[in-house]
């Protein structure tokens, strides 16, 4: 698993396009400078979350005793539904649930929106196979600095991709993002039969 594959994997899951227009609305009533500083800061404590749970979640597994091919199918489960999320879009968009907040802290933006369930699990994963920590912190901060300057420049992106453009590169990454959540869970059920 090479340091690029890791950070492009990682990159697609924490889909930072697809959070541009939450980010837009909960954050429309706040002047632009002071969201420029929000934006970072949830951002900041994401990263904080995912290396913890880069350097934790081995421990966290072993004390649960749950096997390493669980996390590898759960998480290519959790990956086929966000990526399916990510082509067929609901309705109900979950912004409405955050309309009331006048500026978050932590919750929606750091978490879930970009250090959830489903990136959470991929590091937790990738930490398994990935014998060099410097690999895996290097993939993390390449990936969460990518998604920092797409959710900043998030104002600018929303006005020259509009809302069908934004669509169409949604779709495209959720698409790959199927074909990464197959191979893990593939490379999850051929792990159990091995073993038998």
């Amino acid at each position: 698993m090479t340091l690029f594959w890791i950070a492009i994997s990682l990159f697609l899951v924490m889909d930072s396009v697809g959070n541009i227009p939450l980010y837009m609305s909960i954050l429309k009533d706040i002047p632009h400078k002071r969201q420029f500083i929000i934006i970072l800061r949830e951002m900041v404590i994401a990263l904080f979350v995912i290396i913890l749970f880069n350097f934790a979640g081995d421990g966290l597994l072993r004390l649960l005793h749950i096997h390493p091919q669980t996390v590898e199918i759960a998480g290519g489960l959790i990956l086929f539904l966000l990526s399916l999320k990510m082509i067929f879009p609901s309705e109900q968009e979950t912004e409405s649930s955050y309309k009331k907040i006048k500026e978050p802290f932590i919750v929606p933006l750091a978490i879930p929106l970009v250090a959830g369930p489903a990136v959470l699990a991929t590091v937790m994963l990738f930490s398994r196979k990935v014998d060099n920590s410097f690999i895996m912190i290097s993939a993390i901060f390449l990936s969460w600095v990518a998604s920092l300057l797409i959710l900043l420049s998030s104002p600018f992106l929303s006005k020259i991709l509009k809302e069908k453009g934004l669509m169409a590169l949604e779709r495209l990454m959720g698409f790959i993002l199927v074909l990464l959540a197959v191979e893990m869970f593939v490379n999850g059920v051929l792990g159990f039969s091995s073993q038998k």
